[in-house]
C-alpha cells in the first residue's frame, strides 16, 4: 500500500509539473526571446535558448518613444495601480462591514445586486461609462481609472471582505461597544486589524488587475506621456512598418516583475485570505 501511495504521489507531481510547464511556457519563451536579436526571434521560434545572448533589446526598449523613456510608463502604472487599489480596499472594507454586521431594509436586494454586478461583462458598461466620464470632462486623465474604485464598484472584493468579517465573532464587537466604542471605532480598532489577510488578498488581486488593465487605459488616456505600461507596450508594434518585437518582449518581461514579486512576498496572506473568507462563524 505504501508503494502504491508513493507511486501515485510521484505520478501526481509529475503530471502537475508537466501541466505547470505547459502553462508558463509562453512566458518562458517570451523571456528567452527578449535576449535574441529581433530579426531572429521568429526564425528561431522553435529554439528556446538563444544562440547569442544580447541585452540590446532591454536598452532599446527602455529608451521608449518620443524622448519618453519606459521608466515614465512604469511610474504611471504604479501610480494608477496603487491609488486605485487603496480606494478599492477602503471602500470595499466599509461596504463589506455594513453587509456583515448591520441589518437594514433592502439588504438582501442590495447584496443580490452586488453579486449580479460580478456577473455583468465590463463591455456592457463600456459605452455608457465613457459617455458619463466625457460629460464630467474626465476623458484624457487618470480620473476614470482611479476615482470609481473609491466607491466599491468591484463586488468581488466586497464579497471577499464581507465573508471574512462574518467569520469574526460578534462578541468582539459587543465587548468593544461595552467599552464605549462607536461603530467607527469598532471598525477601525477591532475589525480592520483582524481582516488583514483579506485586505492583502484583495490588494494583490486589485493591483494585478489595475496593472494589467489595457482596455480602460486605451479608452481614456490619449497622451503618450500618460500611458501606463500595458498601453505603452503596443507602441512597439507598428502595422505600417517593422515592429521591434525584441524590445517589446524585453519590456513585457520587466512589466510582469511587480506582480510576480508581490505574489511571492505576500503568498502566505493570499492563501490565508482566500481559504478563511469561505468560512463563517
Amino acid at each position: 500500500m505504501k508503494e502504491k501511495k508513493r507511486i501515485g504521489a510521484v505520478i501526481y507531481h509529475v503530471l502537475v509539473f508537466a501541466v505547470g510547464i505547459i502553462m508558463v511556457y509562453p512566458l518562458i519563451w517570451m523571456f528567452m526571446s527578449s535576449f535574441k536579436d529581433t530579426n531572429t526571434i521568429f526564425t528561431t521560434a522553435g529554439t528556446l535558448i538563444p544562440e547569442e545572448f544580447t541585452l540590446q533589446n532591454y536598452a532599446t526598449g527602455w529608451k521608449g518613444f518620443a524622448k519618453i523613456n519606459f521608466g515614465v510608463f512604469f511610474k504611471n502604472s504604479l501610480f494608477i495601480s496603487v491609488v486605485a487599489t487603496i480606494g478599492t480596499l477602503i471602500s470595499s472594507a466599509i461596504v463589506g462591514y455594513g453587509f456583515a454586521r448591520f441589518e437594514f431594509k433592502g439588504k438582501g436586494i442590495l447584496f443580490g445586486a452586488m453579486l449580479l454586478s460580478m456577473m455583468l461583462p465590463a463591455q456592457v458598461l463600456m459605452i455608457p461609462q465613457y459617455l458619463w466620464y466625457q460629460k464630467l470632462n474626465w476623458v484624457g486623465s487618470y480620473m476614470p481609472l482611479i476615482v470609481p474604485y473609491f466607491f466599491a464598484i468591484q463586488g468581488f472584493f466586497v464579497y471577499l471582505i464581507s465573508n471574512f468579517i462574518s467569520g469574526i465573532p460578534k462578541e468582539l464587537d459587543e465587548a468593544a461597544k461595552i467599552d464605549g466604542c462607536s461603530y467607527v471605532q469598532i471598525f477601525t480598532r477591532v475589525i480592520m486589524p483582524l481582516i488583514k489577510p483579506a485586505l492583502v488578498t484583495g490588494g494583490i488581486f486589485s493591483f494585478m488587475w489595475r496593472w494589467d488593465d489595457f482596455l480602460s487605459a486605451l479608452l481614456y488616456v490619449n497622451k503618450s506621456a500618460k500611458y501606463p505600461v500595458s498601453l505603452a507596450l503596443k507602441l512597439f508594434c507598428d502595422p505600417g512598418s517593422s515592429s521591434d518585437y525584441g524590445a517589446m518582449f524585453a519590456m513585457a518581461s520587466l512589466s510582469i516583475l511587480p506582480s510576480v514579486l508581490i505574489f511571492i512576498f505576500f503568498q502566505k496572506y493570499l492563501v490565508e485570505g482566500i481559504s478563511t473568507s469561505g468560512l463563517k462563524g
